[in-house]
C-alpha cells in the first residue's frame, strides 16, 4: 500500500503521508483516450459536425460572428481550438474583423490584461481578433428576448451574440453541481446572460430542486431553462471538449449547440461518473487545482461533487489554494448572513427572494454539504476574517486532521479524489 497520495494545490500539487494503517481507496477517472493530433481533431470537427453544416457551410456570407469562451476559471485548451477555428472561418471568407471573441464571465469579474492572454491561449488570435468581456449588468450591451415557456426565466443576453449571424460557444464538457454538465448552452446562459437572468436561474427554486445536480440532465430546471433561452436566441453552435486528468484533450466536437452537447455529455459520462457501493466516514479531495481554486467561491464545487459517497455525520477534508481570497464582496457578504442566521434562518430568507442575492447561491450549495456531514479546509490563501466566513472549519495539517477523524470514527477507510469537482462519486447500495 502506498503511504503518500498527491492531489491538486494551485499549479501544482500536495503529497500528503497518510497514516499507518489506513485503508485508502483513490477514486478517479479510468484512462480516457487522448487525441494524438488535437489541431487534427478539431479541423476534423469543424468539417464533420454533429446536426448542422460544416463550418464551411456556416461562414458563408456571415457578416458578424460571435465566438463565446470560458472565462478564467475554467482550464479550457483555447489556444489551439480558437486558432483552428478562426483560421477556418477567415479561409471560408470571413474577414478578422467581423469576427469577436466574448468571454463569458457570467457575473464573475473581467479578465483582463495578463489574464486575458492566458484565456484565450494564442498570441497571434490575441493580437488579430476583438476580444470582449461580458459585463452582466451593463444593460446597453443586453437584449431582452422575453421569458421561458416553462418556468417563465426572464431572457436577456449580450448584444454581441444577438446580433451576431454565426454564433459559436466553446466550452468544456465535465461536472457541474447545477446544471448537470458544463459547456454546451451553459456557457450562453448564464455566461453571456444579463443580471436578472442569473440571478432568476439561481434562486432558491431552481437551486433547492433536487434534480438540479451534478451528472444529471433528465428533468434538471436549469437545464431546461438553458435550451429554451437557446430557442428563443436561435441557432447557435457549439464547439465542446473533453480533457483528462492531466488535462490533456480527450474528445472534441463541433455541431448544433444542444446535439453537440449531448454527444459531448455521453463521452464524458463513462469516465467522471464513478460507481462506488459504500460510503465513507474521512473524504479528503481538491477543488481541482488552478484555475478553479483561485477563490473559496469555486471551491464549493469540490465540496459539493463527492457528497453521495460522504456518510452521515463524515468528515470532508478538502485542499484549495484560494490564491485570490473568499471571492467577490456579494459572496463575502453572503457567507456573512449565514454566520449571522445560520442555516435555516439562512435558507429562510432566500427562499421567497426571486432574484438570488448575487453569488448566493454557492453559500445555498454550501448547505448541502453541511447537511451530510463536516467541512475542514486546508488553504494558504484564506487570511484573516475569510477563514471565518468559510463556514466550515480550518485545519493547517492535512495529515492531522485524517489521523483526528480516523480515530474519532473507529474507521480506517479514507476516499481520495485527487481531481476532485471533475470526478463524481455514485453511491449504489450493495443487495
Amino acid at each position: 500500500m502506498n503511504d503518500s497520495v498527491s492531489i491538486r494545490y494551485g499549479k501544482g500539487e500536495l503529497h500528503i503521508r497518510l497514516p499507518k494503517g489506513c485503508e485508502p481507496t483513490i477514486i478517479r477517472k479510468p484512462d480516457m483516450p487522448i487525441l494524438v493530433d488535437s489541431h487534427a481533431a478539431i479541423r476534423d470537427a469543424l468539417l464533420n459536425p454533429v446536426g448542422a453544416p460544416s463550418i464551411g457551410e456556416l461562414s458563408k456570407g456571415v457578416q458578424r460572428a460571435c465566438i463565446v469562451i470560458c472565462d478564467i476559471t475554467r482550464p479550457v485548451p483555447n489556444g489551439m481550438i480558437l486558432k483552428g477555428l478562426i483560421e477556418q472561418l477567415r479561409d471560408n471568407g470571413v474577414p478578422l474583423d467581423r469576427i469577436t471573441i466574448l468571454i463569458a464571465t457570467g457575473l464573475h469579474r473581467p479578465n483582463l490584461g495578463r489574464e486575458m492572454r492566458e484565456v484565450i491561449g494564442d498570441d497571434w488570435v490575441f493580437n488579430n481578433v476583438r476580444i470582449e468581456n461580458h459585463f452582466a449588468r451593463d444593460r446597453q450591451w443586453m437584449v431582452d428576448l422575453g421569458h421561458t415557456p416553462t418556468d417563465g426565466i426572464p431572457v436577456i443576453l449580450n448584444r454581441h451574440l444577438v446580433d451576431a449571424d454565426l454564433r459559436i460557444a466553446v466550452g468544456l464538457v465535465e461536472p457541474h453541481l447545477m446544471a448537470g454538465y458544463s459547456g454546451g448552452r451553459k456557457v450562453i446562459a448564464p455566461g453571456v446572460a444579463g443580471e436578472e437572468t442569473i440571478r432568476t436561474f439561481h434562486n432558491h427554486r431552481f437551486m433547492a430542486d433536487p434534480l438540479a445536480c451534478n451528472g444529471n440532465l433528465t428533468n434538471n430546471p436549469l437545464h431546461r431553462g438553458q435550451l429554451e433561452i437557446l430557442k428563443l436566441l436561435g441557432k447557435a453552435y457549439a464547439i465542446n471538449t473533453v480533457i483528462d486528468e492531466a488535462r490533456r484533450m480527450s474528445f472534441v466536437n463541433f455541431g448544433d449547440c444542444e446535439k453537440s452537447h449531448l454527444e459531448s455529455v455521453a463521452f464524458v459520462k463513462r469516465y467522471a461518473e464513478v460507481p462506488l457501493d459504500r460510503q465513507f466516514n474521512t473524504l479528503l479531495t481538491s477543488a481541482a487545482g488552478y484555475p478553479l481554486d483561485k477563490t473559496y467561491y469555486q471551491t464549493v464545487k469540490g465540496m459539493v461533487a463527492p457528497i453521495q459517497i460522504l456518510a452521515d455525520g463524515g468528515r470532508m477534508i478538502i485542499a484549495s489554494a484560494c490564491e485570490e481570497g473568499l471571492g467577490s464582496h456579494e459572496y463575502r457578504l453572503s457567507q456573512s448572513h449565514l454566520l449571522a442566521l445560520g442555516r435555516q434562518g439562512f435558507l429562510d430568507r432566500i427562499r421567497p427572494m426571486p432574484l438570488a442575492d448575487v453569488d448566493a447561491w454557492q453559500t445555498h450549495m454550501l448547505l448541502r454539504t453541511l447537511a451530510v456531514g463536516n467541512v475542514s479546509l486546508f488553504s494558504d490563501g484564506l487570511k484573516g476574517n475569510d477563514r471565518e466566513l468559510t463556514g466550515v472549519q480550518m485545519i493547517e495539517s492535512i495529515e492531522d486532521a485524517i489521523a483526528t477523524s480516523i480515530s474519532q470514527t473507529g474507521d480506517k477507510a479514507i476516499a481520495i479524489i485527487p481531481e476532485g469537482p471533475y470526478v463524481i462519486p455514485t453511491y449504489t447500495k450493495s443487495k
